[in-house]
């Protein structure tokens, strides 16, 4: 299955494991809100401590009726929006400027939302291997030296 499958490409280190599950425990509540679903029932009884935020996504967006390609953009999108609105609540940035920002990279997201589509596609025939591999190993160090600080101002 997909979800079983989707384990293959999600964060190795615990700080980002755990991050990615309480983002899809949070993003699971939003869903069941919004557009109940019986895939969204089956992968919380499957993981009842959370089931990561990627895989809750591909399923939220399948129950709100959205297509492998806008799933792959919401994720694209969310990976520079999350960025944008902490350093505007970290660094007391113009809101407007990051908007500015995101526009700017709009090129940018619609390229990676299409090439993680495509990915998807091949994946379907040649499996999961056939997905990319890029990964940013400093991030996940990052994200576990920061789990230790004693004060944070996120948790992932």
């Amino acid at each position: 299955s997909m979800v079983c499958s989707a384990r293959a490409v999600l964060p190795k280190s615990t700080a980002p494991r755990t991050a990615a599950r309480r983002l899809g425990r949070q993003l699971m509540r939003a869903a069941w809100a919004t557009w109940p679903s019986n895939e969204l029932d089956a992968l919380a009884r499957k993981f009842p401590k959370g089931a990561h935020q990627p895989v809750v996504l591909g399923l939220v967006a399948r129950a709100a009726g959205l297509g492998a390609g806008d799933a792959a953009y919401c994720a694209a999108y969310e990976s520079v929006s999350g960025p944008a609105t902490a350093v505007v609540r970290l660094l007391s940035l113009d809101p407007f400027d990051a908007s500015a920002v995101l526009a700017l990279l709009a090129p940018e997201v619609d390229m990676v939302a299409a090439r993680a589509g495509e990915a998807a596609r091949r994946a379907l025939d040649d499996g999961v291997d056939a997905l990319p591999a890029a990964s940013a190993p400093l991030l996940e160090i990052g994200g576990e030296a920061h789990a230790a600080w004693p004060v944070r101002l996120f948790a992932s």
